[in-house]
């Protein structure tokens, strides 16, 4: 991997978990901590981040936890046609697990004022948004707290999902490819998105086309894990025919 490959992934980690630890990147990337520090400097020098003693944190951080805001808005106006398209699938009596996220968020967004559903999440912001809603029962996982998704992760997330059933999984990705299949940044979602996906009926992948083709660093496994993609109609017909080879369903939302 190119240095500047290299320090692209580990923006990507910073934005999903906050901060990181040189001992910990040099691991991760297979390269020495005196070179994770040089990388950190570098992106340091650009103003993306704030090195401290033996690691780094984003620099816009603090304020985004502050005014619980989500780091990723790129393709808003795509993500809300995804979250209404969505939305659109869940019906009254449904339980539901909606993953944390900005596409995900913009399902739940779509849902308040819904009936009789359970929704059960590992974002806080979804938590805070559906919470008040008469018609609509709020469980949340526990887990160690992700600033930059708002979200609860780890084993503990995981666990929280021994011995339950759902209808339907609404479940948000970095990347999606025929070779990697599903990506993510952080290495601590996975065991989360793996029990997500065990315990439901039907399995939503909610992206938006530009996550089409591209990778992150850490592999949730094969495309045939979903039942459908969601996704709007930028998707171009190559991307189209590579998921019907693959049986994969998918919406447009328009």
């Amino acid at each position: 991997m190119l240095a500047n490959q290299r320090r692209e992934k580990i923006l990507e980690l910073l934005k999903e978990d906050g901060s990181a630890k040189v001992i910990k990147l040099a691991k991760i990337f297979k390269v020495s901590e005196v070179t994770i520090r040089q990388d950190l400097e570098k992106l340091e020098e650009e103003g993306l981040i704030i090195r401290e003693h033996g690691g780094a944190y984003l620099k816009s951080i603090e304020d985004n936890v502050k005014n619980f805001s989500l780091m990723n808005q790129d393709n808003l106006d795509k993500k809300q046609l995804i979250g209404k398209k969505a939305a659109g699938l869940v019906e009254d009596g449904d339980i539901i697990i909606l993953d944390s996220g900005s596409t995900t968020t913009e399902v739940a967004k779509k849902l308040i004022g819904r009936k009789n559903l359970t929704v059960i999440t590992n974002a806080l912001n979804i938590a805070l948004l559906l919470g008040a809603e008469p018609g609509i029962d709020v469980i949340m996982t526990g887990g160690e707290f992700k600033p930059p998704t708002l979200s609860l992760t780890g084993q503990k997330a995981a666990d929280f999902f021994e011995d339950i059933h759902v209808d339907k999984l609404f479940l948000a990705t970095a990347g999606i490819s025929l070779r990697s299949g599903l990506t993510y940044p952080s290495l601590s979602d996975i065991v989360v998105k793996k029990a997500m996906i065990d315990v439901a009926e039907t399995v939503y992948l909610v992206a938006d086309s530009s996550k089409i083709g591209k990778n992150a660093f850490a592999s949730l496994g094969a495309l045939s894990l979903i039942d459908y993609i969601i996704t709007d109609s930028s998707i171009d017909e190559k991307n189209i025919q590579t998921l019907k080879n693959n049986e994969i369903g998918f919406i447009i939302a328009e």
